[in-house]
């Protein structure tokens, strides 16, 4: 267990000298003020820095033969404190990635508006799923094949709206959306004889425009 001493002009100094020495973050030391600063007396003698001690906090090892289980293990806890009853099941898709389905009844509280819920849930799995493995684990969430029916969806909607912008000869620019639905996008439309699709703006608000090629 690493225990280390650290001083500078205030706390907060001390403890930043202590974590850029160390290469780690806060959440991964224990704190102990030793001393707090003393300003020198009428600013010649008697001051003192301020002193901190940083432990090192172990992360218990934990084992990792299988995360995508411990993953399947957290999500069923999460889902019990959503106060969700359902069944998860787990399948590798042709890409390698871990692909967890929930199923059940009364799932949109889990799938939030556009699967924006399902969507930081699904953030939340694959950061629990890569904290203690060396290869990263991609873990795709899904409940009652919405992906799949949102996907068929973006992919009408694109073809729709190239449509139009044929029609009217007039650029089309979608909501904001998240880049796996931007990817469904431009995939959808990247062979489109007459129009061409690109991104604009800044995460969250990065919106897709539809315009005629030139």
């Amino acid at each position: 267990m690493t225990k280390r001493v650290f001083t500078g002009k205030s706390v907060e100094e001390a403890v930043r000298r202590g974590l850029d020495q160390l290469g780690v973050t806060q959440d991964r030391v224990k704190i102990t003020v030793l001393e707090q600063p003393k300003k020198a007396l009428l600013g010649l003698i008697g001051g003192k820095d301020a002193e901190v001690e940083l432990e090192i906090i172990e992360i218990p090892i934990v084992d990792a033969a299988d995360p995508v289980e411990q993953t399947i293990d957290y999500l069923a806890d999460l889902l019990r404190a959503m106060g969700v009853d359902a069944q998860i099941s787990h399948r590798t898709d042709d890409e390698g990635h871990a692909v967890l389905e929930v199923s059940g009844k009364e799932l949109g509280i889990i799938i939030g508006r556009r699967g924006q819920t399902l969507d930081a849930l699904q953030l939340l799995l694959n950061a629990h799923a890569n904290r203690y493995s060396e290869d990263h684990i991609r873990i795709i969430l899904d409940a009652e094949q919405f992906r799949e029916r949102r996907k068929k969806t973006l992919e009408d909607l694109s073809l729709r709206l190239a449509n139009q912008v044929v029609r009217t000869r007039k650029e089309v620019v979608l909501e904001p959306m998240t880049a796996q639905e931007r990817r469904i996008i431009h995939f959808q439309l990247q062979n489109h004889p007459k129009v061409q699709t690109y991104s604009k703006g800044e995460e969250p608000n990065r919106r897709i425009v539809i315009t005629l090629k030139q």
